[in-house]
């Protein structure tokens, strides 16, 4: 057993596997990189304390950031459900058969009532990401007093959301998680064309409203009134125009205010949300502007995160000290497709 004296009276005791820290009743066990690299005299006792308490800080403050432009954990209910062992989600779909008719009192020959069942798999995939700081950096740090750049761990963070958002939206085609846009089974159509082009730049307010209760139609209507959504999805520049834009000339009330305030399906004008992914030049599965009307519900959709991201223990390689990053994904998951709607051409 080694034990070292550090410059603030703290003491570092190193079995030859694992270094551990006491500073009064306080004890801290170094990641196992950082504990090599002092019995390999890489980081002296004190550059191995330093490093490890600015990675902890590092760590969590990369948890506190949010990315306001990646939007789908907000719109899609997360399900953390399955945990790290899973390898595949599995959810069961059930319809009802069957129905009962008039029959007479010695009828031996009664229409049975059943329930169908269907099962639908999907895959999990890791998602991995990494930051990492040399060892000319910690030192630099150390003799500074310099914080380690944050903003690795953000990054690092970010490019695991942007995955996570990615997948949600497009589905990934190569490890079969599924996503928003690449759905067979949800209605897609153009909206209407009235003469003018069904672009809503060129269309009256009476014209977008009519293209926007057609889709929240669609779906109360086709499933017979089984399903409604209640959630209205726009790309940016077409939710600033119905956002800004009159009513009528002689109305003091926006297209959006009166959608929010008269539609039976939205309950405030907070459910018609503004999504990059919905213009076509951010969406490689729709030639043109899009909006998608759909039950903001669980029961309906979820976003499957079985492992969320987790950093995991330092790795040194050379002179570099990595910090590897996992996550386990598995898509969108829409276990009622008819519950949402999608309109182009807007």
């Amino acid at each position: 057993m080694k034990t070292l004296k550090l410059r603030d009276g703290s003491t570092v005791t190193f079995d030859g596997m694992q270094a551990h820290v006491v500073s009064g009743a306080t004890k801290i066990t170094l990641d196992g990189a950082i504990s090599r690299a002092i019995a390999d005299m890489q980081l002296d006792a004190d550059g191995a304390v330093f490093f490890q308490r600015q990675l902890e800080h590092i760590k969590a403050k990369s948890y506190d950031v949010r990315y306001a432009e990646l939007k789908a954990r907000m719109l899609f209910p997360v399900s953390n459900d399955g945990g790290p062992g899973v390898t595949t989600i599995t959810y069961r779909t059930y319809d009802q058969a069957g129905a009962a008719k008039i029959i007479n009192a010695y009828a031996d020959d009664l229409p049975r009532a059943d329930v169908a069942g269907k099962e639908t798999t999907i895959p999990v995939r890791s998602v991995g990401i990494s930051y990492g700081y040399n060892l000319d950096e910690i030192q630099s740090s150390q003799l500074t007093g310099a914080a380690l750049d944050q903003r690795r761990a953000n990054a690092a963070r970010r490019s695991n959301e942007q995955v996570v958002n990615d997948v949600a939206y497009f589905g990934d085609a190569t490890s079969g998680m599924p996503g928003l846009f690449d759905n067979p089974n949800i209605p897609t159509g153009a909206v209407v064309n009235p003469g003018s082009g069904t672009e809503w730049v060129n269309k009256t307010p009476e014209q977008i409203l009519f293209d926007i209760n057609d889709l929240f139609a669609d779906i109360f209507e086709t499933t017979k009134m089984v399903e409604s959504g209640n959630t209205l999805l726009l790309p940016p520049s077409q939710w600033s125009f119905i956002m800004a834009t009159a009513r009528s000339a002689n109305s003091d009330t926006t297209i959006a205010q009166y959608v929010a305030n008269n539609s039976p399906f939205l309950n405030s004008i907070d459910d018609i949300i503004a999504v990059n992914e919905l213009v076509a030049a951010n969406n490689p599965l729709v030639a043109t502007d899009a909006m998608v009307a759909y039950d903001r519900n669980p029961d309906k959709l979820q976003l499957e995160i079985p492992v969320e991201l987790e950093m995991l223990p330092i790795q040194q390689r050379g002179l570099e000290f990595i910090v590897p990053g996992r996550s386990r994904l598995a898509g969108l998951n829409i276990y009622y497709p008819l519950s949402l709607a999608i309109g182009t051409g807007i």
